[in-house]
């Protein structure tokens, strides 16, 4: 499956398809200058450029491979435990987002909020989330796209994620995140027509629904129901954990947020969520025709790469390299504009950057994309250690973000030592579970990291509470 396209050919797709997202946003967009429009779009989004831009953003480059994956070695049980935690955790976040947006209308970034609310030192811990996820999600972006590409292509892996990180920066550097999400629009359609023309075609070409019946308890046929307890407790429940977390410690989806209009915040969300669930149910056919057929594939992680290419002429490597591109490139402008409000905003207020807010915002951006660029490369590195590192930290802030915005009462200290303790035990914990500890240390890594920041900021604050009684009472 090696160098499917050629070098010019692959070379031809990237300038084809950076040339169409920077063309799309000059054609919509003016030049943003004001941090309202760079950073929020004015606050004026529509419900629906919003909905697909939100789906676009959580559909990154990897999960276009793994629902297929899931579908071939779990069957229906890995599909149903990758697809509805995707799905409900947008939804979940849709309340979460449209009430803060109500109580701060004319907010910017989810560090600013904890700010006003406790300490600078608590908005610093948030930043420092915040910043270390969008590095690392940019970069794994790169990592595992750029690796895709090249394998078609042909071409120099570092090659490819410079091209990859150069095509998100040129257009979201001009207008932020109306670039972002008029572009997020378009790669979402991409992505939903290429698997609704190619994947009834292949489904034709195996010969048929009887081919998926045969596959929907995976090549070992043990997996066709989702109430299988293995898959449920090795895979669903650490996913779940992860994916709870992963739009409110991600100030991209913050961003959308504040940039919506307000009375479309909830709706944006779950529509978002339906949106979203249509990619892993329609990419995980080629997985269930793969086992339902036999097919003996060389990696499992490209089981619906080799599966359409088997089933389907080779040229169809080219609409499925659009696919990956849209899937990629929708999370890198994501991060581009995330990464330019916490610097537009939060450290320009704090004055830790002089000048023109447009300036910090701008080169940030630029610093994230050299930045991704530079981790992705690092040799032997891997997916799963960038993982490890932000998933547990945006894991570490989801509980106190959610009893702040519930307005339960916290105090400065409680939430500053909640993250630290989460992110110090909840960390190595999680890390030696996935190098060799064994399911129950992943999985008690990942309850403790969520749990504990929760759980020691409401006894500290508490405590402080108490304190603070016996004071003013003596």
């Amino acid at each position: 499956m090696t160098g499917l396209l050629t070098q010019w050919q692959g070379a031809a797709l990237l300038i084809v398809y950076a040339a169409s997202m920077l063309g799309l946003t000059l054609l919509l967009h003016h030049y943003a200058e004001g941090k309202e429009e760079f950073l929020v779009g004015r606050r004026e989004i529509g419900m629906w450029p919003a909905a697909f831009s939100i789906a676009a953003t959580w559909v990154w480059a990897p999960a276009l491979f793994v629902a297929a994956q899931k579908a071939y070695q779990e069957g229906v049980a890995g599909v149903f435990w990758f697809t509805v935690p995707n799905a409900l955790c947008l939804v979940l976040f849709a309340f979460f987002a449209e009430r803060l947006r109500r109580r701060v209308p004319h907010g910017y970034t989810l560090p600013s909020f904890m700010g006003d609310r406790y300490s600078s030192r608590v908005q610093g811990a948030y930043l420092f989330q915040m910043v270390s996820l969008a590095t690392c999600s940019f970069a794994v972006q790169l990592l595992a796209g750029g690796a895709a590409i090249s394998l078609l292509t042909g071409m120099p892996f570092w090659f490819v994620t410079v091209a990859l990180a150069a095509t998100a920066l040129s257009y979201s550097l001009w207008s932020g995140i109306r670039a972002s999400v008029a572009t997020d629009y378009a790669q979402m359609v991409i992505i939903l027509l290429v698997a609704l023309t190619i994947i009834p075609w292949a489904v034709y070409a195996a010969g048929g629904l009887e081919v998926i019946a045969r596959g929907l308890g995976g090549v070992s046929g043990q997996y066709a129901s989702v109430f299988n307890a293995d898959v449920a407790l090795a895979f669903g429940l650490p996913v779940t954990i992860g994916l709870l977390s992963g739009p409110f410690g991600d100030q991209s989806f913050w961003q959308r947020a504040w940039s919506v209009r307000e009375k479309d915040v909830r709706r944006a969300f779950i529509w978002a969520a339906v949106i979203f669930a249509l990619v892993p149910l329609t990419l995980c056919v080629p997985g269930f025709l793969a086992a339902g057929m036999g097919l003996a594939v060389a990696s499992p992680q490209m089981v619906n790469l080799e599966t359409i290419l088997t089933l389907l002429p080779a040229w169809v490597a080219i609409p499925f390299a659009f696919m990956l591109l849209s899937g990629l490139i929708s999370t890198l402008d994501s991060n581009l504009c995330a990464i330019s409000g916490l610097a537009g905003h939060d450290a320009w207020e704090k004055t830790w950057v002089k000048g023109d807010p447009m300036i910090a915002a701008r080169w940030a951006m630029v610093g994230l994309a050299v930045a991704g660029i530079a981790i992705a490369n690092i040799p032997g590195l891997s997916i799963l250690h960038l993982f490890l590192f932000y998933g547990t930290l945006r894991a570490s802030t989801l509980l106190p973000t959610v009893m702040t915005i519930l307005d339960m009462r916290l105090t400065e200290r409680g939430v500053f030592w909640g993250i630290v303790f989460a992110i110090a035990v909840g960390l190595p914990i999680f890390a030696y579970g996935n190098f060799g500890g064994g399911l129950w240390w992943t999985v008690g890594g990942s309850l403790l990291t969520v749990l504990s920041s929760g759980a020691v900021a409401w006894l500290i604050s508490r405590q402080d509470e108490r304190a603070f009684v016996r004071v003013f009472q003596g």
